[in-house]
């Protein structure tokens, strides 16, 4: 079961309990995309033991006829599961990925959810998709490739075939933008990655650099700091705009080199990345920067070109809804990453998913 869970091959040391752990990568694929990541044996236990025990004595959930579609199963999503759930609502969601949660699994450490400090991003996934499960949510991996609004329902299209609710909730997410430079796409997976914390076990001892200037390129040159010899964090203008505190914590770094006001041209290497070529935007002055590994955190994007056809999206992409989630096909409504709002953030998402079933409500009764 656990190698179904994690990946295709394991390596296991019994005096740490750890699968897939840092110093022996397997050759398979891992379905997580996170193989420098370690997962404790207990949590898988913990999932399997705790999602099934539930379901068989608690059972599904009494629906009232009325189905509801969810799309994406990250905190947004799966927030959204469990209240229409508890509101007696036939609930399908529909992920295309193997795991639920979202990019919460890519996160070392989260320690601004309330009552969890601390706690490890994939194990918090998992206790969300836990709850989900434990109320009877029907879950259904398939790519969604759009939605047809019927005067009767809406039909969402997927890889897997069409499915038929009376409200669809989007709660697609974001994924991480592109720089769209040459070398970029050719060496992804060759050296670049746009996650410190999947991918950082595999640059220890070795030079790395960051490229970016906000919260999440600071914590991924903390994060690569404790285990490169050196990394460069590479920023287009003269100063971060990180949270304060995150760069307090990166300045005291004795092997963390800023690099200002450099745009990047070029990601070099043939077979792998070899570094990274710069163009200083004050002075016109170019640099190699020499690296073994490039991780690019320079914001997100919404996943929401499926939907762009039948709903309002602002010029970045994401959709138009304001904290009652509505969105400006009645029945359809967004959550998460993908709508518009000032703060993304888990408990944000997580809020979403409560005001877009209360939405879901007010709607069902006005048919």
């Amino acid at each position: 079961i656990s190698a179904c869970l994690v990946g295709s091959e394991m390596c296991i040391r019994d005096r740490c309990s750890l699968v897939c752990n840092h110093e022996n990568q397997c050759e398979g694929h891992c379905v997580l995309g996170r193989k420098g990541a370690p997962v404790h044996f207990s949590s898988i236990e913990n999932y399997i033991s705790t999602t099934y025990a539930n379901q068989m004595t608690n059972g599904p959930a009494k629906s009232n006829g009325m189905r509801v579609a969810i799309i994406g199963s990250g905190p947004a999503g799966l927030g959204a599961a469990i209240y229409g759930k508890r509101a007696g609502y036939s609930t399908l969601v529909l992920e295309k990925n193997p795991m639920s949660g979202g990019q919460v699994l890519n996160t070392c450490e989260v320690d601004n959810y309330l009552g969890l400090p601390g706690i490890n991003g994939f194990d918090l996934g998992m206790q969300f998709r836990e709850h989900a499960d434990r109320l009877g949510t029907e879950f259904v991996e398939a790519d969604v490739t759009g939605i047809k609004n019927l005067p009767d329902c809406k039909k969402v299209l997927t890889s897997a075939g069409e499915f038929t609710a009376k409200a669809v909730i989007i709660a697609a997410g974001a994924e991480h933008k592109k720089l769209g430079v040459p070398g970029e796409k050719r060496l992804a997976g060759r050296g670049i990655s746009y996650c410190a914390t999947c991918d950082g076990a595999f640059y220890k001892k070795k030079v790395t650099a960051v490229i970016g200037g906000g919260d999440v390129a600071v914590e991924d040159a903390i994060f690569l700091a404790g285990l490169c010899e050196k990394v460069y964090l590479i920023h287009r203008r003269d100063s971060l705009r990180a949270a304060k505190s995150l760069q307090e914590k990166l300045f005291t770094l004795p092997n963390v080199e800023l690099v200002w006001n450099a745009a990047v041209e070029e990601i070099t290497g043939e077979a792998f990345v070899t570094g990274v070529q710069l163009l200083d935007t004050q002075t016109k002055e170019e640099r190699f920067v020499a690296a073994d590994g490039i991780f690019i955190a320079v914001g997100i994007q919404p996943v929401s070109e499926s939907f762009k056809s039948l709903v309002k999206t602002d010029e970045a992409g994401y959709i138009c809804a304001g904290e009652d989630c509505c969105t400006s096909v009645p029945g359809i409504f967004a959550v998460g990453d993908v709508r518009t709002k000032k703060l993304r953030q888990i408990v944000t998402a997580v809020a979403d998913g409560a005001n877009a079933v209360n939405s879901v409500q007010e709607y069902f009764q006005t048919r």
